[in-house]
This record gives structure tokens, sequence and C-alpha cells, in this order.
């Protein structure tokens, strides 16, 4: 692609655009609704209460940003009301039960919320003529994982082993069938992003790393590592939510771009995990550690990674923060919130500094 398509998008390509934000009270969400917020879009979210507590959506304020519906993407009729009556743009599907052990747990919710939530906002999309452009984010998890070295392509077969990964299978099959059965005609660009493993300030989930080494240095406890030799493609969260923001842009402007994207890190930012905590000990210092304990639980993928060369070669889109960056980040947002600092403050600077560094 040309330098002219890369410099086309510009953030302020969503001011005044009306964005509808499925999941708008998690992690991922919270971080999207503060950038479009920035760029002066009219965002309505709607999503459960904030799934963890303390939860970035609620100490960062997001609510001042955006009109904030509480309800579950499961009741249709609650999610028409609230779509009818905020008449989107654009939309960004996170909704999801996003934790592999929690689906081990409660597999039927997972299912019901992560297949039928789509199917519902997809309805949602398809009896509604404002919205012009759609992106589904799923997980670099919906790959049928053969543990092989070089990285999954978007041709690759769909087939996630556990309830969470399978139902974002699901999700993507859903999408396609959509694509395919009603908006062939073009009114609608519909595209599905699947993303790595994403760290940032504001991440209080059970079960992801990250979390698991604050919680442990908040406390001054050595940090419990399950396995420490898993290897996954770690990445700051503002970038993917740069790719979701770029590709739906771009796919508003011109249909041809709508597509399934990878969206991940480079290989060099394919980390153990032991590796990841080797780098927040550097930089949290306190002379914290980590042991590493696994604990029995259910399967996990030793080894995944993405091949990103479809949407390098589309949009000429590189990673602008590797790990190392993006650690010291999360580091950056944690102190700042444990010593009582400003935190919308500080995510507005993390996310200034993001969108001006060079790619």
């Amino acid at each position: 692609m040309s330098e002219e398509v890369r410099m086309n998008f510009d953030i302020s390509f969503y001011k005044n655009k009306k964005v509808f934000i499925t999941g708008h009270t998690g992690f991922k969400g919270s971080w999207l609704c503060k950038i479009l917020s920035n760029a002066g879009a009219v965002v309505t979210g709607y999503s459960l209460n904030p799934p963890t507590s303390p939860s970035l959506f609620e100490i960062a304020e997001i609510e001042k940003d955006v009109t904030s519906i509480i309800g579950d993407i499961r009741d249709y009729d609650s999610l028409k009301s609230a779509f009818d009556e905020a008449q989107p743009d654009i939309v960004f599907h996170l909704a999801a039960q996003p934790i592999v052990r929690d689906s081990y747990k409660d597999p039927k919710y997972t299912y019901e919320t992560n297949v039928m939530g789509t199917v519902n906002i997809l309805e949602c999309v398809k009896n509604n003529s404002c919205v012009k452009s759609f992106l589904n984010v799923t997980t670099d998890k919906v790959y049928l994982n053969r543990e092989w070295a070089w990285g999954y392509r978007e041709n690759e077969e769909l087939d996630g082993f556990d309830p969470y990964s399978n139902s974002k299978s699901c999700s993507e099959l859903v999408t396609h069938s959509y694509k395919n059965s009603f908006f062939s005609d073009g009114r609608v660009a519909v595209s599905t992003a699947r993303a790595g493993n994403v760290i940032g300030g504001g991440d209080f989930a059970n079960d992801r790393i990250i979390p698991d080494c604050i919680r442990a240095a908040q406390n001054q406890e050595d940090i419990i590592v399950r396995n420490p030799y898993s290897t996954r493609p770690y990445q700051h969260v503002l970038e993917p939510l740069y790719a979701y923001l770029m590709i739906t842009a771009k796919q508003y402007e011109d249909i041809k771009y709508a597509d399934y994207y990878n969206v991940g890190p480079d290989d060099r930012d394919c980390y153990r995990t032991g590796a990841l905590v080797d780098l927040f000990v550097k930089y949290w210092g306190d002379d914290i550690k980590w042991i590493s304990r696994y604990d029995g639980g259910p399967h996990e993928a030793n080894f995944l990674k993405l091949d990103c060369s479809k949407l390098k070669s589309t949009f000429d889109w590189q990673p602008r923060w590797n790990l190392d960056k993006a650690v010291e980040k999360v580091v950056e947002w944690s102190k700042n919130w444990l010593e009582g600092g400003n935190v919308r403050q500080c995510m507005d600077q993390q996310i200034n500094e993001f969108l001006k560094a060079k790619e």
C-alpha cells in the first residue's frame, strides 16, 4: 500500500461520529471509550456492570465520557431499545465472557454471551439503516491450535479448544454468515479482528498474568506464575484498539477494506510468560520476585502467535510500542493509581504519546 493510505487515517475521523460499543465497561472497552471521547465521537455503550472490582470504568470515570446503558447482550429487546435510540454510524462489538478458566466453569453462559450476543448485535445492525461500519472483536484463540512455530493466518481453520475459544470461533462464523446473507449489498462494511493477549493499566481480571503481578506487588507478595514457558503474543491495549479504529474508519470510507484481520505484535514480542514477568519485575522494582507454581488447571495452549502480514500490507500498519515499552506503561499507570494520582490524566497522556509515536 502507498504512504497515502497510512497517512489518510487520523483519529479525528471519529469527531461527531455516532459510535455504539458493546462491552464498554470492560478493560478494553473503557480504553476505547476514552480514545473515542477524546476524539470527539458521540459514544453510546451497552454492557453489564463492570466485570471486576475495582474496575477501570469506575476508577477513570468513563461514564462522564459516554452514554452508558447497563444491560445484558443476551437480552435482545433491551439491546434493540438502546441501539434504536443511539442510531449509530459505527459499531464495535466487544461484549464477551473473556476468561478461559471461567468458560470451563460455566460453558452455557459463555456460549450464550459470546455466540447469541453476536447474533443479537448483528440483528440490530441488520434492522437499522444508520450503520455503515461494524467490527466484531474476537481473539487469536479462534484458530485450531496445532502448537506450530509459525503464526496463524486469517485463512486457517477456526476451531478453538476450550469453551471460550470455541465460542469466539462460533462468533466469527456467525459474523461471516450475516455478512454473506444480509450485507452482501454493501450497505454495511463488516470485519472481524482477532487480537492477541493485551496488557495495560486498569486490567483487574482474574487469571491474567499482569493483573496477577500487580496484585502481588500491591500486597508485597511473590508473583505466582502458573505456566512460565507458555508463549503468547503480548501487546499494549492501545495497539489493537488503534488497529480496530483504523479498520473501522477505512472500511467506512471504502467497503473494499472489510475483511478478517489478525492484530498482534511482531514476533519479537511473542514472549514466554516468565520473560514477561521478568520485564514487570524490572520496571516495578522494590525487590519483588516470581515463583513457578503449576496449579493443575484446565488445558491452555503452550504456543500461539499470529501472522499479521495482511493488516500490515493492507494498511501499511506497524506496531508502535514494543513489549518493553508496554510493560513500562502498565507499571506507570498502576503506580499512578496506587499512589492516588489522576488516572484520567494518565490515560490521556498515554493515549497522546501512543498516537504521536512513530510507526
